[in-house]
């Protein structure tokens, strides 16, 4: 994060894990001069990463993965 961005930053009082930061988005095309505008950046980190959404994903990859073995096996 660069200085200005963290001169920039609060903290929200009702959720103390959430941090706004304002900064600057820039964006360019091909033709086309940089754009740029004022935005904000809301973090919110996840608490559930550790086990429940890795646990989902690894029981979507057992159940395609067996779906396939069926489908090979033309069961």
């Amino acid at each position: 994060m660069n200085e200005q961005a963290k001169k920039n930053e609060t903290l929200n009082a009702q959720n103390p894990a959430e941090r706004k930061v304002e900064t600057v988005d820039y964006r360019s095309s091909a033709g086309q001069g940089q754009a740029e505008r004022n935005v904000q950046v809301i973090h919110q980190p996840r608490s559930t990463t550790s086990g429940g959404v890795l646990a989902g994903a690894a029981a979507a990859v057992a159940s395609t993965l067996q779906s396939a073995k069926d489908a090979i096996s033309k069961k």
